[in-house]
């Protein structure tokens, strides 16, 4: 068994234990994203594992917008984030907002003011900072931590009345100073942030911190198990802190897995902004970003990527996932489930001199060989064709299978074909081939029963559509783009060849109705799929992932 596989079930485990011993007497979870920005394949897995859990337990998972920073945070990210959740399969119970809960994380702060545990500190945060100390010295208590209480609920209400500026005020717990968890020394609990809320409007000119909103949040919508990823581990101690300090009687449990490391990408918010700010990358649907717009865009289906999560795995320790294994599950998917289609991105005319010039006849070509119920479609055929620049060679090399005077090639479910010669430019470019067919050949056999190696995919002169492809691989020519080797920054290690145009292309005149998201194989080329920019009479296909991986081929 894969050793992953051996370690998905710690947090099943945990929930069985819970369950049977009668902690909990259902499962409940939550997907927490805070709206300020696209979610990527990392937030995939934690998706996969929160509402994963809940469906194998017969529970519930919530969506909740952790919307604590209003500064950043926008609605446009808000629905960007019910859009990927939606496309990847999954349904939440209710759509909530930490937002929600800020009157009654509002009264806990009270109530810590009021037991003693927390108070309004006027220190700046560069002296919250060295206050606090190093992990190898203690922190140094605020001059302001023995403050009145009556005094600090004074504060805090004049701070939640408007009546100082950012920056003036926080609102601190009152734990340890001396605590080797840093997140133990006096963490800021509130602070003033003068900002229109997208859901609260004016109401509120202090915030509550992540830390402290984020188990309290949990608590009052009844979340049982907190999943979350490993750099939150050393965060537990404040999340059972808060809830203890407040009196919460049904206390969550907050269980931590490894992040989903995916190498040749990045998903840090503020590099992917970066790269779109500087035009690196056409947007944060980009189909070479790794964020879930992005792979959409691309045609990454949404069942490979849940495949993607299932094959992984969940595992405690961190690990960095071969980008190679997404690509494999997105072949797998499409195998089975795109449509067969023929295009030609660098066509040259193939004119077979022998064949009745004006004749016209359809050959079959089956849809999906993994899906014989679909049958076949038919493609015109007739005495001029479009070919690959690639599939002819004027003098080719040994072992070269494909077109050139002499040689024969079977063009895909027609006929056999033979070179004869060709015409060139004035640059010595061929640019058109003429050969001869056998008519005894149809569906591409020889009569006499003699082999031929080579199968060219084709399309009708009189019958393709124009269309743009545009060919998508990796966007970082290095495993870590962030820091490979400490050498450069990340913009430093960008592919230059990881977006190649073609315009000029011809598909098959069916493809012409194509809408944004339809997948297909074309035939020899890879998997694609019809870019959002397509419209009538302007053909865009995105190549999603090729038919086989060549990357750890050119890199190895």
């Amino acid at each position: 068994m894969d050793e992953n596989k051996t370690t998905a079930n710690f947090i099943s485990e945990a929930i069985d234990r819970d369950l049977a011993e009668g902690v909990y007497g259902r499962v409940q979870t939550r997907f927490p994203p805070e709206p300020n920005g696209y979610l990527h394949i990392g937030h995939a897995k934690a998706i996969s594992i929160d509402f994963g859990m809940a469906e194998k337990y017969g529970g519930t998972c919530n969506l909740r917008l952790d919307d604590t920073n209003p500064t950043k945070e926008d609605v446009e990210y808000v629905e960007a984030i019910e859009e990927d959740i939606r496309w990847l399969g999954y349904r939440w119970d209710k759509e909530l907002y930490a937002s929600s809960y800020f009157d009654f994380i509002y009264d806990c702060a009270v109530k810590l003011i009021h037991k003693g545990l927390a108070y309004v500190d006027d220190l700046t945060a560069d002296e919250i900072r060295t206050y606090r100390g190093t992990l190898t010295e203690p922190g140094r208590e605020s001059p302001r931590r023995e403050r009145p209480i009556e005094e600090s609920l004074d504060l805090f209400a004049r701070m939640t009345a408007g009546e100082f500026p950012n920056g003036a005020l926080v609102l601190r717990a009152k734990i340890d100073m001396a605590s080797p968890n840093l997140n133990m020394r006096d963490p800021v609990l509130y602070r003033i942030l003068h900002a229109s809320h997208h859901q609260t409007g004016d109401k509120w000119c202090v915030y509550p911190m992540y830390d402290f909103a984020h188990p309290l949040s949990d608590a009052a919508e009844g979340v049982t198990h907190s999943l979350c990823s490993l750099e939150f581990e050393n965060h537990r101690p404040l999340y059972d802190w808060c809830l203890i300090a407040c009196d919460i009687p049904d206390k969550p449990r907050q269980i931590e897995f490894a992040r989903m490391n995916v190498n040749y990408t990045l998903t840090s918010k503020r590099k992917c902004l970066s790269l779109v700010n500087g035009g690196l990358v056409n947007g944060w649907d980009d189909p070479r970003m790794a964020t879930l717009c992005g792979m959409r865009r691309r045609g990454y289906p949404p069942e490979a990527i849940r495949d993607f999560c299932e094959r992984i795995g969940v595992a405690k320790a961190a690990s960095v996932i071969d980008y190679a294994l997404l690509e494999a599950c997105v072949r797998d998917q499409l195998n089975l489930t795109a449509p067969r289609a023929m295009a030609v991105l660098r066509p040259i005319r193939l004119v077979i001199d022998n064949y009745p010039a004006g004749q016209i006849e359809d050959i079959e070509i089956e849809i999906n060989p993994n899906r014989p119920e679909l049958g076949a479609r038919k493609v015109s055929f007739g005495r001029e064709l479009y070919i690959e620049r690639e599939d002819f060679e004027q003098t080719p090399p040994p072992k070269y299978y494909r077109l050139f005077p002499g040689g024969e090639v079977r063009l895909k479910g027609a006929y056999l074909v033979r070179g004869v010669n060709f015409e060139t430019d004035g640059d010595g470019a061929v640019t058109c081939v003429h050969a001869v067919y056998d008519p005894d050949s149809r569906g591409g056999e020889a009569p006499d029963g003699h082999k031929v190696k080579g199968t060219l995919h084709w399309l009708p002169v009189h019958d393709a559509a124009e269309a743009e492809v545009r060919l998508y691989d990796r966007l970082f020519n290095v495993s870590n783009p962030s820091d490979e080797d400490g050498v450069g920054d990340f913009s430093e290690n960008i592919n230059p060849d990881s977006l190649t145009a073609f315009t000029g292309c011809r598909v098959e005149a069916a493809l012409g109705g194509a809408v944004p998201g339809a997948a297909f194989q074309f035939l020899r080329q890879g998997y694609f799929c019809a870019d959002k920019d397509s419209s009538p009479g302007r053909l865009v296909f995105n190549r999603t992932v090729a038919l086989r991986d060549s990357w750890n081929k050119i890199k190895g």
